[in-house]
């Protein structure tokens, strides 16, 4: 994206200095990057799922043709300013790119960051490009705020401080409100707060930090953040040597114990519900900040000494391991407190000069000083997997190089809550450059999420975009001088970059693909130590790596962060109006990539589609199940394999990373502990653990789309009769149409003769196998019969083929019908065949049976809809059915369950493989959340419960 600099621009103060030369890498020039785009009218109309009221409607938006209608709706409902139905609102996608890129490169500018204003329009035009073409997104504050009329705040990350004095805690909760209502997220450490063990000046005893915990608290629970995305995130950090440091590790346990004797009285305690207001503390993530002394007195089992905070004296001592054992059981009840590592967070400071890093934000990504900021951005990996599998890092180094300067332009004009921190920001400008889509990337390239492959390839991508990213610092501090606090902490700076540089030096690669992206980073690393060591660098921190909740939607990503992909099927919105189930399209490239020739993949896709996981899989080795191991679900990634992840990038990160461990709910407090404990050991930086269904207020879907705690005691029915009407049989009548199919499974032969009712519907099935006299002949006939009377009193096909379909036996494999490549056995295959020639598109695509021509749409990214309009085949992916489709024969037999309605995908894959996800629902929407790094995030409208 630039070169070295050249030109000269003058910066006010700085006298005269040298621009930037931008060089085109994704435009063409005399070509504006729109007109490179295929653009499209759509219609957004997004609704409460729970009671059907209409949350956003805004019809005719403009979009590319290539964004999918989720990050369409979402770009609308939540970035578009304006009011809705007033010509003022922003209606297209070009409006709000032109409104935020064209801030920038003003500023850009202003400010003697380019070398000429032709640099200045290439910028201006790869900035746009980028961001309409889905490369990179920024955080949700710079879509919210930038260049409107309001303050132009552009960080989603903010630590406060607070001393130990009534005004400075009352000023913690006015900026934390503040910082609220600005759509963003703070956190705190009360670790200067004396103990409610201690002495005020007037003789009385301290209340300690958790009692003013509770205030804070309060004040959270009733500002909604800007935009209305999300409720108001906190953190809440507290020294493992504060002498209250068991009252506050247990403060949420204690409460969660309250919430459950709360529903067992009847009181509505779900998320959202409206007693759940009585309980304290559950706006915050609470924190433990423990140092390499007191992990090694856990390790040892010595003592550990509570420290006095106005006399620095030890007060009391604690049994490390039993403090240790108590944040273990605390966490496991209800998954507060995580955990921070002092000493390692401290150890790669870059400015330790200015003060120590206490504290981070509310998903733990960003450690800096108190009182300051970091604006995110986030890239698109998956959009720099070339066709020939090759990882594209010319670009992705290109890009890297575009957002930093970005990022870095936008500190200039940008507002901020407080001016504390304002002047810090200003003076270390602390930057978040980071990722998503890596385990879909993972996925595709054929490597396990949980392998030495996998993190070998994350690694050098991580030491790649931060070595870039302070390589481009250093080349702004050449052009607009380093960071105001540089001066006083150089030889700090220095030291981490070599410690980030010697990691790199340390990376063990093991194929061909991370091993040139690695010798791509180590380039990037001597450049950097070379430029910065002459100009220094222009920012503190460069890169962490964030949720991405709404802004991985709005790139349209698989995976979000730094986390594996949530499942191998997903649900998906179409333009048109509807939604379709999809199998996630990373798997057909990855079982390419793995050596499957095409038949193969189309089955093992299928299978993928009608069952939500690999297992059993036909033709699919067993040793390749690891490459589709996702976060939940049947095959899911052991705890350890998502600390390992973490640890294989955390050294080539400036700040930390968002992620939460989940464990299954046999978890016990000992794995906790061994997490804690390895988390520790290979040199993290923060750690969350989450048990699933060890919290009460987490609604989750019941069938009926209402809301249950997942340990709800089911009450006992209340006696009645049911009247059942008896089934009539309706006969075919002695001439009918019918047709016969001859078909192979598995080299066996075999026929089938269907005969249908004048005004259609399947009315009797005939199969033939083995010779006329034969026991399985006999056993088929009377199958038949069977069939054919139960079809005739109204037992609906459909439930046939739910139940059949999938039956695994002998002779099975693969068949002579190109629509069903391979089939589990015999009867398997039939049932698929007659659902095809006899059941609707829509009736199909409810039970996952599709046809050669749809799945060949679906690969080519089309609607297959569209495609069973015109041909009743078989696909790989189809529409999730709202209900369970019913005809009038079905009305005739006895009565049925409603089929749940999958609406999400974290819904979705509870319906393929039959467990319930511990997720919440949406409150503006209704429908299921899914996990986004240490929070939860809604694909139907990006609301999330925490984190942008």
């Amino acid at each position: 994206m630039t070169e070295t600099t050249s030109g000269s621009a003058t910066r006010k103060g700085k006298g005269q200095r040298k621009g930037l030369k931008i060089q085109r890498i994704f435009t063409t020039a005399g070509v504006h990057p729109y007109d490179e785009i295929e653009w499209e009218r759509r219609d957004v109309v997004m609704t409460n799922w729970r009671d059907g009221s209409v949350n956003f409607e805004q019809r005719g938006v403009e979009f590319p043709a290539s964004w999918s209608m989720n990050a369409t709706q979402i770009v609308a409902s939540k970035y578009f300013r304006g009011a809705v139905g007033t010509p003022e609102r922003e209606w297209s996608l070009k409006q709000l790119v032109d409104r935020v890129a064209g801030m920038y490169t003003k500023t850009g500018k202003e400010n003697g960051y380019f070398a000429s204003d032709e640099d200045a329009e290439i910028f201006d035009h790869e900035l746009k490009y980028a961001l309409v073409n889905q490369l990179f997104s920024f955080n949700s504050p710079v879509w919210f705020n930038v260049g409107t009329n309001s303050k132009q705040q552009v960080s989603a990350c903010f630590i406060l401080s607070v001393d130990d004095t009534m005004e400075s805690i009352l000023d913690w909760y006015k900026e934390e409100g503040i910082i609220f209502k600005g759509g963003s997220g703070a956190g705190v450490n009360l670790s200067r707060i004396r103990s409610s063990k201690e002495l005020l000046s007037s003789g009385g005893t301290a209340s300690g930090p958790v009692s003013f915990m509770r205030g804070a608290d309060a004040s959270a629970g009733t500002i909604k953040s800007g935009g209305a995305t999300r409720r108001a995130a906190k953190m809440v950090v507290l020294d493992v040597d504060h002498p209250d440091i068991a009252e506050f590790i247990e403060t949420k346990a204690r409460e969660e114990h309250k919430i459950r004797a709360l529903r067992d009285a009847g009181f509505d305690v779900d998320l959202g519900g409206a007693d759940i207001v009585s309980v304290q503390y559950q706006n915050a993530n609470n924190s433990v900040r423990v140092s390499d002394a007191f992990m090694r007195a856990v390790e040892t089992g010595s003592d550990f000494g509570l420290v006095s905070r106005t006399t620095g004296e030890v007060i009391a001592t604690v049994d490390a391991k039993e403090l240790f054992h108590k944040m273990a059981k605390a966490a496991w009840e209800c998954a507060d407190p995580g955990i921070q590592y002092d000493d390692t967070i401290n150890d790669w400071h870059t400015a330790p000069e200015s003060g120590r890093i206490t504290a981070s934000n509310p998903c733990s990504e960003y450690v800096h000083l108190d009182n300051s900021s970091c604006n995110l951005a986030s890239i698109n990996l998956l959009k720099f997997l070339r066709d020939d599998d090759r990882f594209d890092i010319d670009r992705f180094v290109k890009l890297t190089e575009l957002i930093i300067t970005a990022m870095d332009i936008s500190i200039t004009f940008a507002d901020f809550p407080t001016e504390k921190i304002g002047e810090t920001t200003r003076a270390f400008r602390q930057l978040g450059i980071g990722y998503a889509n890596l385990g879909a990337l993972l996925m595709a390239t054929g490597h396990a999420y949980d392998s030495e492959g996998g993190r070998a390839l994350a690694a050098a991508i991580t030491s790649l975009m931060t070595g870039t990213a302070y390589k481009r610092s250093a080349e702004l501090a050449g052009v607009v001088g380093p960071y105001d606090g540089y001066a006083k902490n150089a030889e700090a700076h220095k030291r981490v970059m070599r410690k980030h540089a010697a990691a790199n030096d340390d990376l063990r690669t093991l194929h061909e693909m991370d091993r040139d992206i690695a010798s791509a980073a180590t380039k990037a690393w001597e450049e950097c130590l070379k430029t910065g060591e002459k100009n220094g660098w222009r920012n503190a921190q460069a890169s962490l790596l964030a949720p991405t909740g709404t802004i991985g939607f709005m790139m349209d990503c698989d995976t979000t962060g730094i986390e594996p992909d949530f499942s191998l099927v997903k649900y998906k919105k179409l333009v048109g109006g509807g939604s379709m189930q999809i199998v996630n399209q990373a798997i057909p490239r990855a079982l390419k990539k793995l050596g499957y020739q095409q038949e193969q993949i189309e089955a093992i896709v299928e299978y993928i589609s009608e069952n939500g996981h690999v297992v059993d899989a036909p033709g699919l080795r067993p040793e390749h199940y690891e490459v589709f191991d996702c976060a939940m679900g049947k095959r899911y990634i052991k705890p350890m394999g998502h600390v390992e992840m973490m640890a294989a990038v955390q050294p080539f990160l400036s700040g930390a990373i968002s992620k939460t461990v989940n464990v299954p709910e046999e978890a016990t407090v000992e794995d906790f502990e061994h997490i804690y404990f390895q988390g520790w050991k290979l040199g993290l930086k923060a750690l969350a653990v989450y048990r699933d269904n060890c919290k009460v207020g987490q609604p989750l879907s019941t069938g009926k789309g209402e809301a249950k705690s997942a340990d709800e005691p089911k009450a006992e029915p209340e006696p009645k009769v049911i009247e059942v009407n008896r089934p009539v049989r309706r006969r075919l009548p002695k001439k009918r149409p019918s047709q016969t199919i001859s078909f192979t499974v598995g080299g066996a032969e075999g026929y089938i003769t269907a005969g249908s009712y004048p005004d259609d519907g399947l009315g009797e099935v005939f199969m033939k196998l083995g010779k006329q006299g034969s026991t399985l002949a006999g056993v088929m006939d009377a199958f038949s019969i069977a069939i054919s009377i139960a079809l005739q009193y109204g037992v609906p096909l459909e439930t046939y083929v739910e139940k059949f379909t999938n039956m695994r036996f002998d002779p099975a494999g693969m068949t002579d019908d190109p629509d069903i490549r391979m089939a589990q056995s015999v009867v398997d295959y039939i049932f698929r065949r007659l659902a095809l020639d006899y059941l609707s598109y829509d009736q199909r695509a409810a039970l996952g049976v599709l046809s050669a021509e749809e799945r060949a749409a679906q690969l080519a990214g089309e609607d297959p809809a569209q495609v069973a309009a015109q041909v009743e085949s078989y696909a790989q992916s189809a529409p999730v059915a709202g209900e369970e489709v019913r005809t009038e024969e079905a009305d005739r037999s006895a009565p049925a369950e409603p089929s749940r309605a999958a609406r999400t995908t974290t819904e979705l894959l509870e319906l393929k493989q039959g467990f319930t996800a511990d997720a919440p629902l949406c409150v503006t929407c209704g429908t299921k959340m899914r996990p986004s790094g240490s929070c939860y995030v809604c694909e139907g409208c990006g609301s999330t419960s925490g984190c942008s």
